[in-house]
């Protein structure tokens, strides 16, 4: 089996990144976009969760070959949200359920330490099991869930909201 090395992303990661996302938006209800992006279309969003400090944004690469990319983002535009971020994390379908997303996550939150973030929260939508227990593995917990809030291949579809502070309390 590769090694998996997880390290910052870079704008040449950007074409697989998108191709990760773009399975999902076509073949699950997970991400509630319905449209595959081109690689241009995802600048923007690449440029929002890699600024290096709040927002950053880690891949996993196994023989030279991007299989997952886990980020921190913003979580809602108004200023008084500014100490908390929003996680994202997805793993290429050929890796999933390889501990490649305990790999990122561990990175991520190991290089947000320093930063002045006092909440990072995840949506996932319903069900997801695996999401679920990554998320809980990191110290997630349950703050509700928003049912029926987004409708994608004809049906609504349940929202999970967890979240952490950055600094967890010793156990």
């Amino acid at each position: 089996m590769a090694e998996t090395v997880i390290r910052p992303a870079t704008r040449g990661d950007l074409a697989r990144l998108t191709e990760i996302y773009n399975y999902y938006v076509r073949t699950t209800p997970i991400t509630f976009d319905i449209t595959p992006f081109t690689v241009e279309e995802r600048e923007a969003w690449f440029d929002e969760h890699s600024d290096g400090r709040r927002y950053r944004l880690f891949v996993a690469e196994e023989d030279s070959r991007v299989t997952g990319y886990a980020g921190t983002g913003q979580f809602r535009s108004k200023a008084a949200y500014d100490t908390t971020v929003e996680a994202t994390i997805y793993c290429a379908p050929d890796a999933a359920g390889r501990g490649i997303g305990t790999l990122m996550y561990r990175t991520l939150f190991a290089a947000l330490e320093g930063e002045d973030i006092n909440r990072i929260v995840g949506g996932i939508t319903l069900p997801n099991e695996a999401s679920v227990t990554l998320h809980r593995r990191f110290g997630f917990t349950e703050a509700g869930i928003f049912t029926q809030n987004g409708r994608k291949f004809g049906r609504y579809w349940d929202v999970l909201w967890m979240e952490r502070p950055l600094r967890l309390a010793m156990r």
